[in-house]
């Protein structure tokens, strides 16, 4: 083995000088980068071009070398201002890289890639700048179709977002006049007979008023006879003041419980929709959940008992009127799905920093096959015209941008549970 090696090594040809030189004019001319050299001075004059520039570029060696503004001169004047101003910088570091487009021999511009490096000698004075220009044109292509579909994106997610905003207010619209009826009704019930007691009242009022002057003008007499007496009587028992008495008493009575429930509907409306309040803020969920409850009174009325099971509740930081709308759609999806009578139950608790609200209903369930697509946008069991089907999809997108979680278990024919989970902090 070492006789054969020590024969190899004998006959093995040496490379002479002129070879060495042709076999690296040949590497460079044919590397995929320019390699260059220039002065480290002034206009950075070219002073050594491999042949690829010819195929890279267009341009002859020999013409870059020739021109000694050659460089400065072919830099897209956009990019020239970038690499003049932190040129200096090559003598300090030693290294600089820059990207910058350059004219080509057929007026094209494409994208390169310099690395420089400075070359001192021993005394540390700089002699000679060499470098490598790479054709990264395909590069910026691929990076400005990434930019352009990364802001095409970006503008599709603020029209998605555009369009959730725009569907939520449709929903709100819709469920604002789906109940406007209800609330109408609510409030015209007291308003109807606090309008009739007022007028039986005023009634009353002059009945009153009539007695009390005809007795006034009785009275002023010095005697007042027997038959003085009778008419006085006579008179209170016409106008039946007892009665009077004590009907007006509960008709004033029943009117300001008309008022204050007025009062309360039209306080629950601003509780509910928290007009003016659109940022973040600590939010009571039992409070929400009455208000919510009392503007869909009429909707839930005829059709459930309600039934509430509060436990105690932290504040948790929120957005209010967002998270009354996901109540409202849940308790009048309950209630539709009541079919004559039955019970809505609302459960509360909280355990381990999570808030848990349960709507509870006893209505027709929902089959299997819809249980995975009730928060799909648009989808709705309910008739024609009866429904969006937003209403699932919007409390499921209100619910997730609180963080939360909206679970559901379901029976045909026994009925539906749906439990908002919602943390208490952010």
């Amino acid at each position: 083995m070492n006789q054969q090696f020590e024969t190899f090594e004998s006959n093995a040809p040496i490379a002479q000088p002129m070879e060495m030189t042709q076999r690296f004019e040949y590497l460079i001319a044919n590397t995929p980068a320019i390699i260059y050299s220039s002065v480290p001075s002034g206009d950075f004059k070219m002073t050594f071009v491999s042949e690829n520039a010819s195929r890279v570029l267009g341009y002859a060696p020999q013409e870059m070398v020739d021109d000694p503004n050659f460089w400065f001169d072919h830099i897209h004047p956009d990019d020239a201002p970038n690499i003049f101003s932190s040129l200096a910088l090559l003598f300090v570091e030693g290294e600089r890289a820059y990207e910058y487009r350059f004219l080509t021999k057929d007026r094209r511009y494409l994208w390169m890639h310099d690395s420089l490096r400075l070359i001192r000698d021993e005394n540390n004075n700089p002699i000679e700048v060499i470098g490598s220009l790479t054709n990264i044109t395909e590069r910026k292509l691929m990076e400005e179709a990434l930019h352009r579909t990364g802001e095409e994106q970006r503008n599709l997610i603020e029209k998605l977002k555009e369009t959730q905003a725009q569907l939520l207010q449709s929903e709100k619209m819709a469920s604002i006049g789906q109940l406007a009826a209800g609330v109408a009704h609510e409030i015209n019930n007291p308003v109807g007979f606090v309008s009739s007691n007022m007028k039986s009242l005023n009634t009353y009022v002059d009945k009153l008023l009539q007695v009390v002057m005809r007795q006034e003008e009785l009275l002023q007499q010095d005697e007042l006879s027997a038959d003085l007496k009778s008419q006085a009587k006579k008179l209170s028992m016409e106008a039946d003041l007892a009665y009077l008495r004590e009907d007006v008493v509960d008709l004033i009575a029943e009117s300001l419980d008309g008022l204050k429930r007025v009062k309360d509907i039209v306080q629950s409306l601003k509780d509910f929709s928290h007009v003016g309040e659109s940022d973040w803020q600590m939010v009571d969920v039992a409070k929400g959940l009455e208000s919510t409850i009392t503007i869909a009174n009429n909707e839930l009325k005829y059709k459930a008992v309600i039934e509430k099971h509060y436990g105690v509740l932290p504040l948790i930081k929120g957005l209010a009127s967002q998270l009354n709308q996901v109540f409202m759609n849940l308790l009048v999806n309950a209630a539709h799905a009541i079919s004559e009578r039955g019970t809505i139950s609302i459960h509360t608790e909280c355990k381990e920093d999570w808030v848990f609200i349960r709507i509870q209903d006893t209505g027709c369930g929902i089959p299997p096959e819809n249980l995975s697509r009730i928060f799909e946008p648009f989808f709705t069991t309910k008739p024609v015209g009866s429904g969006t089907g937003l209403g699932l999809s919007l409390s499921y997108g209100i619910v997730q941008k609180h963080n939360g979680r909206i679970e559901v278990q379901s029976e045909v024919g026994i009925g539906t549970s749906f439990t908002v989970c919602l943390p208490v902090s952010q």
